[in-house]
């Protein structure tokens, strides 16, 4: 059978790019390899426990109630509001007159950096400006610009030239944050309780601009999974197909045929890969192709695959015999949490580094050691899915997700060595003996069950190349388009018919992004089957 188009990915771009391609009454398949779509984006149940797997809030962006609003799609969102705790500090993020507290609780614990306190909050109201320009707009991708004079002369026309400036601006600071912070900031404990939790080498921007982001969380009620099961009944609703647990494991670019595990061969006109990008580049087979396309195919594979993913995440579910309430007089449900005040330093940079390139002669107990040592003075995301919706929960029992940021070849060494199981239950005993010193004197004793998701189940999940959970390292060459203006040109491959979109599309990714990379790819479809 042929399609107008196939998607191969049903994370959220891909839903996005089938939802409009099957309004749009085009032909279009969209295979996904694991039982349920939603990739990241996604919420499963434990014994009456809900937990989101991946993502653990939505951030509009002027992208996402725009998307769900020209789909027809109404979800019931919550606000998804943040803390922030340090050792025994903890801020309740409801406004932006919360950062006058965090300044208090940052010179409590650094009282001889007052000024570089000051400078750094200046920093980031500074760029909170800047993030109302970005995000004050509905997306355009969303409208139809021609059609809605309203919208093109009192919203979008008036935004183009603040846009255009602040771009200007943003790139001023697109120097990672580490480096960033150390030209103005000399206690190095400061700078990581600031920087952390964030991927390494994200730009300054991207990391400063968190507090306008902990104002403008979503949550939809049952779930962040509901917001992809909203896109898959779209999907089924406009007669767009579905298929999956099916993996693709090649590509005739040439003949415009994918074939999948158990076989099946699948003809396109159109192809959209919403999946790990390397895997295409690794399986999709040029010959057939014009030598000036097989050429510019080849120097694309080779840009692909020397890039390298960016932080992965360890993440454990704990289901606790205690009410939300318990929880609640702590935090919000979504918690940003440092135990010490002390940072990592160089703990998870160039002392981890060096293990891993003196692999063949590390202890286990040296190992362990070093993790120990991570893992006390490490920053945690902490999400409480009851404190946002209580049915999240069993009545008087409250699930925790606690994540870190963390490296998938360290894990993959670990696998590889024989000592994962061993390494991921210290990781779980280390964080619930930390939790219950620190902020949860009962913790341990009400643990009803606990699980991990790590980089290796992460990659197992979702086939992302190093376990990565927004694409590409920053620390490397990203061999995707990166700059804001020119995300149009992010879905665009070698191949006039093949497009792509997702994660691996554009750096820094997210799922506002997500969404609209699927949205452009589809855009770019129809206009060619026009």
């Amino acid at each position: 059978m042929t399609y107008d188009v196939i998607v191969v990915g049903g994370g959220i771009a891909g839903l996005t790019a089938t939802a409009y391609l099957a309004r749009d009454k085009k032909k279009v398949l969209l295979i996904d390899k694991n039982k349920e779509c939603g990739g990241l984006v996604n919420t499963f149940e434990k014994d009456g426990f809900l937990f989101d797997a991946g993502v653990r809030a939505l951030l509009n962006a002027g992208i996402i109630k725009p998307m769900l609003e020209d789909l027809g799609i109404e979800l019931n969102f919550l606000r998804s509001y943040v803390s922030l705790g340090i050792e025994n500090e903890i801020l309740n993020i409801d406004n932006i007159e919360n950062l006058e507290t965090y300044r208090k609780i940052l010179e409590k614990f650094f009282p001889d950096s007052k000024k570089e306190i000051d400078w750094l909050l200046e920093e980031v109201r500074r760029i909170m400006k800047h993030v109302g320009v970005l995000y004050g707009v509905t997306n355009p991708a969303f409208k139809n610009v021609l059609k809605d004079k309203d919208y093109l002369f009192r919203e979008l026309l008036p935004w183009l030239p603040r846009f255009l400036f602040t771009i200007g601006k943003i790139y001023k600071t697109d120097t990672p944050v580490e480096e960033y912070l150390e030209k103005h900031i000399s206690n190095s404990s400061l700078r990581d309780i600031v920087s952390q939790h964030f991927f390494r080498g994200v730009p300054a921007f991207f990391a400063l601009s968190y507090f306008s982001f902990y104002l403008d969380y979503l949550y939809p009620r049952g779930g962040v999974g509901k917001l992809a099961d909203a896109l898959v009944r779209k999907v089924e609703d406009y007669g767009g197909v579905i298929k999956q647990e099916t993996l693709v494991t090649s590509v005739n670019l040439g003949e415009k045929v994918l074939f999948d595990s158990n076989g099946n061969s699948y003809h396109y006109d159109f192809l959209i890969w919403a999946a790990d990008l390397k895997t295409f580049y690794r399986i999709a087979d040029p010959q057939g192709l014009n030598l000036k396309l097989k050429r510019k195919f080849e120097e694309a594979k080779k840009k692909i695959l020397a890039g390298k993913g960016g932080d992965s995440v360890y993440t454990l579910f704990l289901g606790v015999d205690e009410p939300p309430e318990s929880f609640s007089k702590l935090s919000h449900g979504h918690f940003f949490y440092a135990p010490k005040t002390i940072g990592l330093g160089q703990i998870h940079r160039l002392e981890l580094k060096k293990m891993l390139a003196n692999w063949d002669n590390v202890k286990k107990e040296n190992l362990f050691e070093w993790l120990d040592r991570f893992l006390e003075l490490n920053s945690y995301e902490i999400s409480i899915p009851s404190l946002k919706d209580l049915g999240m929960s069993p009545p008087g029992k409250t699930g925790l997700i606690i994540s870190f940021l963390t490296d998938y070849e360290l894990f993959k060494k670990v696998f590889d060595r024989g000592w994962y199981e061993e390494f991921v239950g210290h990781i779980e005993s280390k964080i619930v003996e930390i939790f219950t010193v620190c902020l949860y004197p009962f913790l341990k004793e009400k643990i009803i069950f606990k699980f991990s998701f790590t980089p290796i189940s992460i990659e197992k999940r979702i086939a992302s190349s190093e376990g990565a959970i927004t694409g590409w390292s920053f620390e490397e060459p990203i061999p995707v388009v990166n700059k804001i203006h020119k995300s149009t040109k992010s879905v665009l491959t070698p191949l006039p018919y093949v497009f792509q979109a997702g994660q691996w599309t554009y750096s820094p990714s997210g799922v506002p992004i997500a969404i609209l990379t699927g949205k452009l790819a589809a855009d770019a479809v129809l206009k060619k089957l026009r």
